[in-house]
């Protein structure tokens, strides 16, 4: 009967080869549903097969787990069969963590550890306890066991120094600094970690380096994460850049390979004629070796070319040539994200660092190209116009969630941009595309209706509607549990209560800012600190409290010049700054102040922020008698004005502009009790995607909304009632 199953066998991997996977897996189940018993190890591998080809090219997860767990029941039986028990503990963990039974997978992962410390030898034995205390690991997060996943991801750790194994170190490495970021509990902690991960990268020869392409990428972006946490944007752009270096070569290769392999397919086809001349078919032959020499050349490999055991994800589309960033080798198949998904965060971590130095026309090509490409992996995931969360497959939901996740965020950059140009018609769009995504998966991103509503007070401060954008900027505080995201909704919505300009709202205001500035040293960085300088600075401005506010301002600048690298941030200083020299009759300081201000609102195309400059200007010139630069400037002055109160008047005028104002939470449709337990049954709802830190990595759930990675720019909460 062996004979028999491995005809069955061959013939079922010749229909997945030709895609007729339905085809392949009648073959195996004939050995399964066979009235003549075979070897109950011939059944064993043949579920494996069954269960490995369900989970890559199909939703049913729930088949596949009984084709495991009957082979479970048949391998405690046999006494030998190590790596066979080892690949079902793995692929049965698989599925349990995609129906979300989190405590079965752990049950289950701890008897594979005990398995391979009584029977595991060797090297093979290590890799498979490396295998299942990674997976063991993310299963400790999903119930918020941060502590617990790092003591486990330090347990492979050390197997991977036993095996003296570098890569499979920084595997490890990179994995314990990535839950670190996620929980940044100690910042000494967080900083061994990062230190640990370049020592072990340093140690890891040059050619092998070129070869793992995947933990290059995973390594630079927590990198860039745990820079842009403590502010050193400096260092964080050197990271940009690489990351954005080694993407365009990789696309080149891929383009390459993709070319050569369509090369291939036209020398098989004529291979495949049965009456080709000898010369012809040798001529063929040598170059299909030398085509194929070079399409493993051009895609390479990390790990020397195996075959990971395991799919990477469930469910998926049949993957691109290539498309693939290996972190650890086989049993343990460690792939963080798609390579989409990944270029895509290159793409926002460009956005993320371009923005702010006004480099608008890059960044809106960055954001096109990454909106379309995700846009089209969603389609892949079943997300198409009118489905909901409820509609997606369980083993879609993980992955639909990071890329939804990321399209928020080119999102909100799109915003942002647009709000700093005075585009408000296309703010106004992309600010109810966001909605219309939260609407239909509100569970998915529960953690960006905190960001929608930071930017609908964006938007409304932008328009000058300064009570409304102050009400849903506290409305966002209330709705995140990070207290850097609520300092720094208090702090928009203290300026948005300045630029009201009563008493009463400089009351507001002083309540909102007085108990932030209070702490402000307790923060990660200086973010929040320029922040709350700027907005404490421009409070006592308005209070005439001219040189206090002198001494709070530059000290701000100071900071955000030479830590952040914020433009915008920096033209509001300076133009505030401008303003009070004017007043305090420093004329010569206020003239050099107010032309760099100036410079920079120009190159940002920040309408308001010029206006204002220009109104200063124009007093100062005024004050000093020169009559030329004055009327001149007027001129210039009233002709920018007008073109915003044309745009501003047309904002009014949209039919979308009431309801993005309005002094309500947007109303989303909630899902029915049943309902909310069939979208969140599986783990990856409990993914906080706020910020990349935790994208690709599970946390507990509802997770709310924590470390923003974009910072949306105070300077724009000045603008219009500055003078």
């Amino acid at each position: 009967m062996d004979g028999v199953a491995e005809g069955l066998w061959e013939l079922a991997d010749l229909h997945e080869k030709n895609g007729e996977i339905a085809k392949s897996v009648k073959c195996l189940e004939a050995i399964c549903q066979s009235t003549v018993s075979f070897l109950p190890v011939i059944e064993v591998k043949t579920r494996l097969r069954i269960a490995t080809m369900l989970l890559k090219h199909s939703h049913n997860v729930n088949y596949a787990k009984s084709h495991l767990e009957r082979s479970q029941l048949l391998l405690k039986s046999i006494p030998s069969c190590f790596e066979l028990k080892c690949r079902a503990f793995s692929l049965l963990s698989q599925c349990y963590h995609l129906v979300g039974a989190v405590s079965s997978q752990k049950q289950l992962l701890n008897k594979g550890l005990e398995l391979t410390a009584e029977f595991g030898e060797g090297f093979s034995g290590k890799l498979w306890s490396c295998n299942f205390n990674s997976q063991l690991a993310n299963a400790l997060i999903i119930e918020g066991d941060y502590q617990g996943s790092v003591s486990t991801l330090e347990q492979g750790y050390v197997c991977a120094t036993e095996m003296y194994y570098p890569e499979l170190q920084m595997f490890f490495a990179t994995s314990v600094l990535h839950v670190h970021l996620m929980q940044w509990d100690d910042g000494s902690l967080v900083e061994a970690a990062v230190s640990r991960c370049n020592d072990i990268w340093e140690s890891i020869d040059a050619d092998k380096k070129q070869q793992c392409l995947g933990l290059f990428f995973y390594n630079e972006l927590l990198h860039i994460f745990y820079l842009l946490r403590i502010c050193d944007y400096k260092n964080a752009g050197q990271h940009v850049d690489k990351l954005d270096a080694a993407m365009k070569t990789d696309l080149q290769k891929m383009q390459q390979a993709r070319e050569l392999t369509k090369e291939l397919t036209i020398v098989n086809e004529g291979l495949s004629q049965s009456d080709l001349p000898h010369r012809d078919r040798a001529k063929l032959s040598a170059r299909r070796s030398q085509l194929e020499e070079e399409i493993s050349n051009s895609i390479g490999s990390s790990f020397n070319g195996q075959e990971g055991l395991e799919p990477a994800y469930f469910g998926n589309v049949k993957r691109e040539l290539g498309d693939k960033l290996e972190l650890a080798p086989p049993p343990i198949d460690g792939e963080w994200l798609p390579k989409s998904a990944v270029y895509s965060l290159v793409d926002l971590m460009f956005v993320v660092f371009s923005r702010p130095k006004g480099l608008f026309k890059e960044c809106g090509k960055r954001i096109q190209s990454g909106l379309k490409t995700i846009r089209a992996e969603l389609v892949k995931y079943g997300i198409a116009d009118g489905t909901t969360e409820v509609d997606l497959q369980h083993s879609a939901i993980w992955m639909a969630g990071v890329y939804l996740m990321i399209l928020m965020q080119f999102l909100e950059n799109k915003i942002a941009i647009e709000l700093t140009r005075s585009e408000f018609g296309v703010a106004q769009e992309a600010l109810l595309e966001m909605k219309g995504w939260f609407n239909r998966y509100p569970t998915i991103l529960q953690a960006c209706e905190s960001i929608i509503e930071m930017l609908r007070g964006q938007y409304a401060h932008c328009v000058a509607c300064y009570d409304e954008a102050a009400f849903h900027f506290v409305e966002a505080a209330k709705l995140t549990e990070s207290k850097s995201a609520q300092a720094i909704c208090h702090i928009y919505a203290s300026v948005s209560y300045i630029c009201i300009g009563d008493p009463d709202s400089y009351a507001k205001a002083l309540e909102l800012i007085g108990p932030v500035y209070k702490v402000i040293d307790s923060f990660v960085g200086v973010r929040e600190k320029t922040a709350a300088l700027f907005a404490y600075g421009f409070l006592l401005m308005r209070q005439e409290n001219l040189q206090e506010a002198r001494v709070r301002l530059a000290s701000g600048l100071q900071t955000t010049h030479t830590t952040l690298g914020n433009l915008q941030l920096v033209s509001q200083y300076l133009t505030v700054l401008g303003h009070l020299a004017l007043a305090l009759h420093d004329t010569g300081q206020a003239r050099e102040i107010l032309r760099s201000g100036l410079t920079l609102a120009k190159k940002l195309y920040d309408i308001p922020t010029q206006i204002w400059v220009l109104s200063n200007l124009t007093a100062l010139y005024e004050q000093v008698g020169e009559k030329a630069n004055e009327t001149e400037n007027r001129e210039y002055e009233k002709k920018k004005a007008d073109e915003l109160e044309k745009r501003l008047a047309n904002a009014h005028a949209s039919a979308h502009h009431l309801q993005l104002i309005e002094k309500a939470k947007f109303q989303v449709q909630r899902l029915n009790e049943v309902d909310i337990k069939r979208a969140i049954a599986g783990p990856s709802m409990k993914v906080d995607l706020d910020i990349p830190e935790s994208v690709g990595l599970s946390s507990p759930a509802p997770a709310p909304s924590s470390r923003r990675l974009m910072d949306v720019d105070i300077g724009r909460r000045v603008t219009r009632r500055g003078g």
